[in-house]
């Protein structure tokens, strides 16, 4: 999620490498459990490659949305957020990585190689022969981008196993499963999954050089999930452990952020909690279907969470679009104002991995730790990967999850060019006084100073 958008800009420091236009991912070898019988997913929220401050034009909408406290350096922004990539990886190797949505700031973009940032974001995991999956957000979609020609620009690159299994036109792109087998299976045809990964689309945004999209899971993909996941329990004859990727959070999030009982607990669901409330599914979007800002929560997301919560072996559900908030939460009640109630599932933010976007929380990655063995008990580890390479907010979402006491975590930020060391320089924000944004260099203080001069313009040419 992007609060405050900066709009059009020119390319720059994209990757120089040309991406294979056939990269046959269609034989990449299935997921499996390693020897040790464990499989870990690295999750990387909000990256918002490409954003850029820029003049409005007759085909970029929500100019009133565009701030000054965001950066305006975007090639600055797209190293770094690489190198939180390749750090997090080098950390942590996972057997997977999972993009969770807005990997591209969309409204940022020129319609002839809006894609292209794509190169510059796999190019960590092509370097490390990892495979990734992707999920699209809000940011993905804008007048000069879809989720189609991010897809297909994907797969010019070996590693791409992001897949559109829905094709209804209001179904968006990103709804898929991948199944993950033990490492003894041989023969993928014959063997039951360990585990399915699903993946949705909960789309947003801006259809292609159209108007508004719908911000939420489609019902008709709804269908599909409920479908397609009774056919794979019948065909395998029993309940298969599930984990399930979306971008922008469903509405219990918000109801269990702001429960009377007390909400988030820093020593019971760790993390960051700073984001003032929950642009859930279906945010801005009245249930007549008209967009206002001003509309309560009309419940678009009601056919998502009734799947969600009556669907056996779900464990859990991953999500980013808030930049300040990192919890996880177990689900397991019938909260007020809810028409879907709980029945144990874990809702987890990730950590808001890009240097584009709002905010300057310290980057990160989620990392989800899947052993074979308590996936029996229908438990996963989770914890934060920093790009510090300090490990925070570890928990284990089993049974007793929300009542488990954890450290705390703790509130820190990085900013573009401070380092110590050669290494990321973090601050206590109990103790930085910095301001919010990204720390300027003389060429940041030009932009700045630009943008200041542009916005004048702007309120006298647009008033």
């Amino acid at each position: 999620m992007l609060r405050r958008a900066p709009l059009i800009a020119s390319l720059a420091g994209l990757s120089h490498q040309a991406p294979h236009r056939a990269a046959g991912n269609q034989t990449l070898a299935p997921l499996k459990f390693n020897e040790h019988g464990t499989f870990q997913i690295a999750v990387f929220s909000d990256l918002h490659f490409g954003q850029r401050p820029s003049l409005p034009s007759s085909h970029v909408r929500h100019v009133a949305d565009t701030g000054a406290d965001e950066s305006s350096t975007g090639g600055e922004q797209d190293r770094n957020s690489v190198r939180v990539i390749r750090d997090v990886l080098d950390f942590d190797p996972p057997n997977l990585v999972v993009l969770n949505g807005d990997l591209i700031n969309g409204e940022s973009t020129c319609l002839e190689n809006s894609t292209h940032y794509i190169d510059q974001i796999v190019s960590p995991m092509v370097e490390r022969n990892l495979s990734w999956a992707s999920t699209y957000g809000n940011h993905d979609r804008r007048y000069n981008i879809h989720g189609d020609g991010i897809l297909k620009r994907e797969h010019m690159w070996r590693g791409a196993r992001t897949q559109k299994m829905v094709s209804a036109t209001d179904a968006g792109t990103t709804n898929y499963y991948l199944p993950v087998y033990a490492a003894s299976c041989t023969d993928d045809s014959t063997c039951a999954p360990e585990l399915l990964l699903w993946f949705f689309d909960s789309r947003g945004g801006l259809y292609f050089q159209g108007e508004d999209q719908p911000s939420w899971v489609d019902e008709g993909v709804v269908t599909w999930f409920n479908q397609t996941n009774a056919a794979l329990v019948k065909k395998h004859q029993k309940v298969l452990p599930s984990l399930v990727f979306v971008h922008i959070p469903i509405n219990a999030t918000e109801a269990l952020r702001t429960e009377s009982k007390g909400g988030v607990r820093q020593h019971y669901q760790p993390g960051i909690n700073e984001d003032d409330d929950t642009a859930q599914q279906g945010a801005g979007w009245c249930s007549d279907g008209v967009v206002d800002e001003t509309c309560v929560y009309g419940g678009q997301d009601g056919p998502f969470m009734r799947a969600l919560v009556t669907m056996p072996g779900i464990v859990a559900l991953f999500y980013g679009h808030d930049h300040g908030n990192t919890w996880c939460y177990k689900w397991d009640a019938q909260l007020a104002g809810m028409a879907v109630a709980g029945n144990g599932i874990n809702l987890c933010y990730g950590q808001h991995s890009g240097y584009g976007g709002y905010g300057d929380w310290i980057r990160g990655a989620r990392e989800i730790v899947v052993s074979q063995e308590k996936l029996k008990d229908f438990a996963v580890d989770t914890h934060i990967r920093l790009e510090s390479g300090r490990v925070v907010g570890a928990v284990s979402l089993n049974s007793t999850f929300n009542k488990d006491y954890y450290p705390a975590t703790p509130d820190e930020k990085t900013y573009m060019g401070h380092t110590e060391n050669g290494k990321v320089k973090v601050y206590d924000e109990s103790g930085t006084g910095l301001r919010t944004g990204c720390a300027p260099s003389a060429g940041g203080l030009r932009a700045v100073a630009a943008w200041a001069i542009m916005e004048w313009t702007l309120r006298v040419l647009y008033p």
